[in-house]
């Protein structure tokens, strides 16, 4: 073999760098522009500013030397959609379907070789297929709602929960208990959050015996054996309710787990609740077996007890107070309350100012004092926000469960409470919990905080699924690119 000197070795070398160079430097001298970088020209050509596309084009020539403009720069039109790509996922988030139909077609007008991504025209089919179940539920057309269920079995996924929970309820009403059961069970015995197989457990009731009901809440321990107090106490519960008592032996000090609930729309409040400001909440990891707050009964030693329901003269000057967001000025005027009227509106403003103990304290005597439907509602409300402020996840939780929330209180609240769930679930170590969280956080909103976003890639990648984590990751750069996301991308790589 023939052997090399070193200096023989060095030129070689350097014969090689030099080529590389070259190549490189003619590969540089090559490029061309992309159609992000001719967007200004297409602007200046579209706009007839001659000056300006003259001095665009300079700019492009010597960024790109290789680069010859066409000689009709009308013919610079880009043979792809670029933005209307995004209006149209944009419209598929809001639902709106005859904007995605309208601005497709005109796309393909305009750009004739553009095939729609398999992505958004499996997604597109998706909300068009949802769009037609909810109007099957809402005519009470339960063969209809099938129909489609068969045809696009997407719709019932665990993350479209309440199409099962609506399609259950149509069997029911129409006289069908066993197919409604059916639903049911399968649920039971494939989704993987534990409020919502709570949830499903708690509609199955309606339509099962208590050897039934008891072989449902079974099936869900076996699947979740560390969550088998909270099924235990949920069939002890329900079977209760019928005068029934449970076999599986009783269980001290379970936490119950509650399930998001689907109301009734209710009235408007007479009197309107402080909206929670809109904060980041950041959860420490959960205490071991957290109970449930007890609202405190009429009879209690507390003194908030033994206050009157009206008669505190302050009322009307706290209230307005309340209302015009000076709740310094209210807590000064409701000091030492002489009514409980007035005591809620106390709450309210302790609330506001940060302090959740005080309001928890007001709003749970508030809610038992006889002030009404609507205000005994917004203080259960009151309260449940007063508690997520102190991180009391699960016994808020519970309080949700069990009050008549409106539509907007109960999205507020179920919006905090899956937020933090999720966030408690990452820090134990509860990837696929975590995820399955921020899933339903995403869906419930619409949308998923950058920073909640950020979290569930890296529970993607600490669960060992590096393309899901780079998905994620990657999404979240090029929205914006920062140096958590260029880390978060570099640790997926």
């Amino acid at each position: 073999m023939k052997q090399f000197s070193l200096s023989s070795r060095s030129k070689m070398f350097g014969f090689v760098l030099l080529g590389a160079m070259h190549l490189g430097a003619a590969a540089f001298a090559q490029a061309a522009p992309t159609n992000e970088d001719l967007r200004a020209l297409r602007f200046y050509t579209e706009n007839k500013d001659t000056a300006a596309v003259d001095a665009e084009v300079r700019r492009l020539k010597q960024e790109f030397p290789g680069w010859q403009p066409p000689t009709d720069l009308g013919n610079l039109a880009p043979s792809q959609p670029t933005t209307e790509v995004a209006d149209i996922y944009a419209r598929l988030a809001r639902g709106d379907i005859e904007g995605v139909r309208r601005v497709m077609q005109a796309t393909k007008a305009r750009y004739p070789a553009w095939v729609p991504p398999a992505d958004l025209t499996r997604q597109f089919d998706l909300v068009e297929a949802q769009d037609s179940f909810d109007r099957a539920v809402n005519a009470r057309n339960t063969e209809e709602a099938l129909r489609i269920g068969k045809r696009v079995p997407a719709l019932f996924r665990c993350d479209r929960i309440n199409n099962a929970w609506n399609l259950a309820a149509l069997q029911t009403a129409s006289g069908n208990p066993s197919r409604a059961l059916a639903a049911y069970n399968q649920t039971v015995r494939t989704c993987t959050t534990i409020p919502d197989i709570i949830a499903t457990i708690e509609k199955a009731e309606t339509v099962t015996t208590d050897v039934q009901l008891t072989g449902l809440v079974d099936v869900a321990k076996q699947r979740f054996p560390a969550h088998a107090a909270t099924f235990n106490a949920l069939n002890q519960r329900l079977l209760a309710g019928r005068g029934a008592v449970s076999t599986a032996a009783p269980v001290a000090a379970a936490a119950p787990v509650a399930a998001p609930a689907v109301v009734a729309p209710a009235k408007a409040p007479t009197q309107p609740a402080a909206k929670a400001p809109t904060r980041t909440v950041v959860v420490a990891p959960p205490q071991p077996q957290q109970q449930p707050v007890i609202l405190q009964s009429a009879g209690s030693n507390s003194p908030l007890s033994s206050l009157p329901r009206t008669g505190d003269s302050r009322l009307n000057q706290a209230r307005a107070a309340k209302d015009s967001n000076r709740f310094d000025d209210c807590l000064a005027l409701s000091a030492r309350p002489g009514s409980m009227d007035l005591a809620y509106e106390r709450a309210w403003c302790a609330y506001n100012l940060d302090r959740s103990l005080e309001a928890i304290a007001f709003f749970s005597a508030a809610s038992q004092a006889g002030l009404g439907a609507t205000v005994s509602r917004d203080a259960r409300f009151g309260l449940v926000l007063s508690m997520l402020k102190r991180n009391m996840t699960e016994s808020a939780a519970d309080i949700a469960s069990r009050t008549d929330l409106t539509d907007k209180q109960r999205y507020e609240v179920e919006v905090i409470i899956l937020d933090q769930r999720g966030i408690i679930a990452y820090n134990s170590k509860q990837y696929a919990a975590a995820i399955e969280y921020f899933n339903a956080l995403e869906q419930r909103q619409g949308s998923l905080r950058r920073d909640l976003a950020l979290l569930r890639g890296y529970a993607y990648l600490n669960m060992g699924d590096r393309a899901r984590a780079r998905e994620q990751f990657q999404v979240l750069h090029n929205a914006l690119a920062t140096k958590e996301t260029a880390a978060a991308l570099d640790a997926a790589y």
